[in-house]
């Protein structure tokens, strides 16, 4: 493939990710990985995903670091730390493809109750519920790099607002991103070409933080309910699609 088109579909795939990361506050990787992969391969698209979503998550925390929930983000992220080892053995010894189909039926159907029932009941703000699905999510991170799931359905089971809800994921996957970058430096994927196409990705990067920042502020609560609904099937259903295909 010729370079300049690898470029050009590189940016393109990290401007609509980046798009929906700071529009709905997730769903960035899941949608960019795949489709990132079969254009520079798996071990140039993981880094170069996990460096953009670093830095998005940090602009958008910097925008809006007074809409955090800091309680629930301490707590998730404590959990997930502990978590995080537990995922990575799983990744040495474990089958990979139950698990992501698993996770992908339970993220569908859930979606797929919630907007035939929306009003289901709130989770509380309670130490055991966050450390449940920080806990799922440390792990989920630490085999396969998809520990948004668990920390979208608790925020949206918390009734959190379109504002806190992305704000407050972002301080949680901020750290957590670190953790999963410093991982990858340790592993040896931090290569020329990685930092090549992130460096030319940022203006990308920042334009689509700026106009999902808008769409973002602009969504009544029921449409960002329906609009994350929507995600959560449409995040099952790849997740499923890429541990069978």
């Amino acid at each position: 493939m010729d370079s300049s088109l690898i470029y050009l579909l590189t940016l393109s795939i990290l401007f609509l990710s980046t798009f929906i990361r700071s529009s709905l506050g997730f769903g960035d990787a899941v949608f960019a990985m795949p489709l990132l992969a079969m254009v520079v391969g798996l071990q140039t698209a993981t880094p170069v995903v996990a460096l953009c979503a670093t830095t998005i998550g940090v602009t958008i925390l910097i925008l809006d670091w007074r809409k955090v929930h800091l309680k629930a983000s301490l707590r998730l992220i404590f959990a997930s730390a502990l978590g995080i080892p537990v995922g990575l053995l799983f990744l040495k010894r474990g089958p990979e493809e139950i698990l992501m189909i698993i996770l992908g039926l339970v993220i569908f159907f859930y979606g797929t109750y919630n907007l035939l029932k929306p009003h289901l009941p709130a989770l509380s703000d309670r130490f055991s519920t966050a450390f449940f699905y920080g806990f799922f999510a440390g792990i989920l991170g630490g085999a396969f790099n998809t520990n948004g799931p668990p920390v979208v359905i608790y925020g949206k089971m918390r009734r959190w607002t379109p504002q806190n809800f992305r704000a407050t994921l972002q301080g949680y996957f901020v750290p957590t991103s670190s953790m999963i970058l410093i991982g990858h430096g340790l592993a040896g994927l931090w290569t020329p070409t990685v930092f090549r196409l992130y460096l030319l990705a940022l203006p990308v990067l920042f334009l689509a933080i700026f106009l999902g920042t808008k769409v973002n502020r602009a969504l009544a609560p029921k449409k960002f309910d329906s609009a994350l609904n929507y995600a959560l099937i449409i995040m099952g259903i790849s997740l499923i699609l890429k541990s069978i295909l």
